[in-house]
């Protein structure tokens, strides 16, 4: 009798997809890849046109003894490693380690861990695909390139075991021009006009926001524009302008792409980017469900398509008919339209069957498994359901030349919402007098409500608006946008402040090497374009190696550059007037994890270590004393006094010695101008360019 054996990547699948063969087939797992360049050298030949040198990992020798064994034992290998490109990678790596004859070996793929795609993959195998082995090469060299030529630029220039990669990079400049923006931002004044009316016949009060004329939307910048349109509008009478009613869609969301399900879990869940794809991993890979045995219950998770696959398109139809009625199923199909390159041999993710509802799981799975696959459920049954309708009613008041207006909308079809609503949808306003307004109404002004606001900067990055930004940007793909955040994260170029990211002074000197001596690397547009190169090796219209050549020179040429402008500077440690009360050297200043401090030079006879407080040569403007850079617990940068913590001062922003001309208080540095600290003095003046 015929034996066969099926290699998979991880432990977890082993389990589930056991249950679903036969006595003939045996399930084993690599433990993930089993090959990879080597840790201590560069491991690519570039004279040697890029020859990369592939070694056994350590500690994957007796995973592979294993499974050389059962190699041998079977009459046919197949190799059912994840359905991307680092998969179809580990499987030629898989052939290539165990020596498996190409007439025994075939390569199977499967989007979700069920009984019926397992059965199906193995009736349809193939051979491994080495456009897209090529293309994960082609990005396996370029890091290690870029990784191994930088970094040691970067342990001269600031500390060892400080490393640049080539995605990495570009993220950490992203976030560093965001904290940029948000740091030259300078808040501007503006003002509200609510009026608020009693209408005949009606015990609610009515409240209608200022608008402007007839013909043109007004903002109000000043207290002054604000009483000027007051007083105008005090002595008037109120009258309905107009009235218009009308219907609004709000058309259903498509089901969730890699990129989507982390934003939508970050916002809705409050999960990292990291942890979002840890569980859905599981979810994936199988769960021990009451009655089934270990399920895989989601479609694979590494994707940027929205297509659906026929079967389930119909499943989830038949099941909304069912559930809710027919007049909730959606009319067409609902499919992304991009003119972006996926990789559409993935399905969107999705539950592998929709008839498992959440409430059905729930006794199955940990507290996150279930609020995770009810996102997943909810975001796929909603994708496949009617558009939510609004009658909307708009009210147009008019007071003399000004206008004021009302606006709500009532749901008329709840659609796709009886099951989903996004986290980001906006709040539907319920001024429900509205309804009941006509042109004949009369209003009767009880109070104007006038409120000053100031324009706010730029939101701060969190995970999930960083993954959202690479996406439009076109840099990394599914399977690295969580691998990417969480390697700056742990090298600690930023932090995460609740779910703001921040830079690090560490960050903020390795982005600024980085944009001096390599600008290409750290180009998005750049980096987006080599993106789409390895799309072109995967599609066998570029050979891998090309991309390689292309890339060299120029990165070989920048090293060199920066290798002897590095020459020309000596680097040193920066010695202090802070004396080492152990051995009574003078410490020097060294970087840390976290940034600068105060080392004595004595290392390692003497092992004292301070805090480096540097002072900027400003007095603190609550006590006089001096104004230090500081660190918070996680190492994002501002400043405070030395007396601290007698004194509490402290500002993001860097303080100047000048004070403010009109107010008196201290003024901060943004951009390249100096702002009054106050928020409500608004003073601002350019700053004066140092001769």
């Amino acid at each position: 009798m015929a034996h066969y054996l099926v290699i998979v990547e991880s432990p977890a699948k082993v389990k589930t997809i056991k249950k679903f063969l036969g006595s003939s087939y045996t399930v084993a797992a690599s433990n993930g890849h089993v090959r990879d360049l080597p840790k201590s050298q560069l491991g690519v030949d570039p004279e040697n046109d890029f020859e990369p040198k592939y070694i056994t990992i350590r500690g994957k020798g007796d995973i592979l003894a294993n499974l050389r064994k059962e190699a041998k034992k079977a009459d046919k290998v197949f190799l059912a490693t994840d359905p991307d490109r680092e998969g179809e990678a580990i499987s030629w790596h898989l052939a290539a380690a165990l020596k498996l004859d190409e007439k025994k070996m075939r390569r199977i793929t499967f989007n979700e861990i069920t009984k019926n795609a397992i059965k199906a993959s193995l009736k349809a195998p193939r051979e491994i695909d080495m456009d897209l082995v090529d293309a994960q090469q082609a990005r396996r060299v370029l890091d290690r390139m870029v990784g191994y030529r930088i970094s040691p630029l970067l342990w001269a220039k600031v500390k060892r075991g400080l490393s640049a990669g080539r995605v990495q990079s570009v993220a950490l400049r992203i976030i560093a021009d965001r904290e940029a923006q948000i740091d030259a931002f300078i808040p501007e004044e503006y003002w509200t006009l609510d009026a608020v009316f009693k209408v005949k016949g009606e015990r609610r009060p009515l409240t209608a926001k200022f608008y402007g004329t007839e013909k043109n939307k007004m903002e109000i910048h000043s207290k002054e524009e604000l009483d000027q349109i007051k007083q105008a509008v005090e002595a008037t009478d109120y009258r309905i302008a107009d009235i218009k009613k009308g219907e609004r869609i709000r058309k259903a969301p498509l089901p969730f792409t890699t990129s989507t399900l982390q934003q939508e879990a970050a916002k809705v869940l409050n999960f990292g980017t990291q942890k979002t794809m840890r569980i859905a991993q599981q979810l994936y890979e199988g769960v021990d469900i009451k009655g089934n045995g270990t399920v895989g219950v989601i479609t694979y998770l590494r994707t940027d398509s929205t297509r659906i696959s026929e079967e389930a398109d119909a499943a989830a139809r038949a099941y909304i008919a069912e559930t809710y009625g027919s007049d909730y199923v959606a009319a067409g199909s609902s499919e992304k339209k991009t003119e972006k390159k996926i990789q559409d041999a993935h399905e969107a993710i999705r539950p592998s069957d929709i008839t498992r509802t959440p409430a059905a799981l729930k006794d199955s799975l940990t507290r996150d498994q279930f609020r995770l696959y009810q996102l997943i459920w909810k975001r796929f049954a909603a994708s496949r359901m009617q558009p939510a309708r609004f009658e909307t009613t708009s009210v147009k008041i008019a007071a003399g030349d000004y206008l004021f207006t009302v606006a709500t909308s009532r749901v008329a079809f709840e659609g796709f919402r009886t099951v989903y609503t996004e986290a980001d949808e906006e709040k539907e306003e319920s001024n429900v007098l509205v309804n009941g307004l006509s042109m004949d109404s009369v209003l009767t002004k009880e109070a104007l409500e006038e409120k000053q606001h100031f324009t706010q900067p730029p939101a701060h990055y969190t995970e999930a608006t960083l993954v959202k930004t690479l996406e439009e940007l076109g840099i990394g793909r599914p399977s690295t946008y969580a691998p990417t955040i969480s390697t700056i994260l742990a090298r600690r170029y930023i932090t995460k402040e609740g779910k703001n990211l921040y830079m690090t002074e560490i960050g903020e000197v390795v982005n600024n090497i980085m944009k001096q001596s390599f600008p290409s690397i750290v180009d998005v547009n750049f980096t987006a374009n080599m993106e789409g190169l390895l799309d072109m090796v995967e599609e066998g219209k570029v050979a891998w190696k090309e991309v390689i050549r292309n890339f060299y020179p120029d990165l070989d040429e920048a090293v060199k550059i920066a290798e002897k402008e590095l020459e020309s500077v000596k680097i040193e440690d920066e010695v202090t007037d802070v004396i080492c009360e152990e051995c009574g050297r003078n410490m020097v200043i060294k970087y840390g994890p976290h940034g600068k401090f105060l080392a004595c030079p004595g290392f390692p006879e003497c092992r004292n270590t301070k805090p480096y407080l540097e002072k900027i040569g400003v007095p603190c403007p609550l006590c006089g004393g001096e104004v230090v850079i500081r660190k918070t617990k996680k190492g994002r940068k501002y400043y405070g006094c030395e007396n601290h913590p007698d004194c509490d001062f402290m500002s993001w922003q860097k303080p100047s010695e000048k004070k403010c001309p009109d107010c008196g208080g201290y003024m901060v540095e943004k951009g390249n101008k100096l702002v009054c600290a106050d928020e409500k003095c608004g003073y601002v003046e350019n700053m004066k360019k140092e001769e």
